[in-house]
């Protein structure tokens, strides 16, 4: 996997600029700069319902079409920035739709991240085909998706950037309940 400070090795992609994954709490953060999420959900398990789409209206995630609401700890960074701020000061039942740019979601895509290796050095890759998602390992054991982006007669290429990286994201979110 790619070494970069700004590369959550964890995940496979770029942290957006001005964000961090915790919050804000100085007691694990690494000095990214983001203000912390506050609001009197923060650290509160919310349960809500979420409609995603893209600028053009496409649905790219629905938890309705699951029939099953999404439940994460507010302010923790289990969801993206723009989610976490938006639920944090919601009433019980209340509807809100939010526009997202890419930094309050997944950040912009990092060409860093994006990587070619000869097909020799992975086992199987002469089977893969361009736009084909898979996981990868990195380092660690852990498993990361990437998107096979070109192929010729000896390498492939790899982008690790999130799918959803350098995209406006439009949520619809109402808050069910909260434990």
């Amino acid at each position: 996997m790619i070494k970069d400070d700004n590369v959550d090795e964890t995940k496979g992609r770029k942290k957006a600029e001005g964000t961090c994954e915790n919050s804000g709490d100085c007691s694990s953060c690494r000095g990214c700069g983001a203000p912390k999420i506050t609001g009197k959900n923060v650290g509160k398990i919310c349960v809500t319902h979420y409609r995603g789409t893209l600028n053009d209206g496409t649905q790219f995630d629905s938890s309705y079409d699951r029939e099953k609401p999404l439940e994460f700890v507010c302010g923790a960074g289990m969801m993206i920035r723009g989610f976490d701020q938006a639920v944090a000061n919601m009433e019980v039942g209340e509807k809100v739709d939010i526009h997202l740019m890419p930094e309050e979601a997944y950040g912009m895509p990092d060409p860093a991240a994006i990587f070619t290796i000869p097909l020799e050095k992975l086992a199987g890759s002469e089977k893969l085909e361009v736009g084909q998602r898979i996981a990868l390992q990195n380092a660690f054991g852990q498993p990361f998706p990437v998107t096979v982006t070109a192929k010729d007669d000896k390498t492939i290429t790899f982008d690790a950037n999130h799918e959803m990286a350098g995209k406006e994201l439009n949520f619809s979110i109402e808050l069910v309940n909260i434990k």
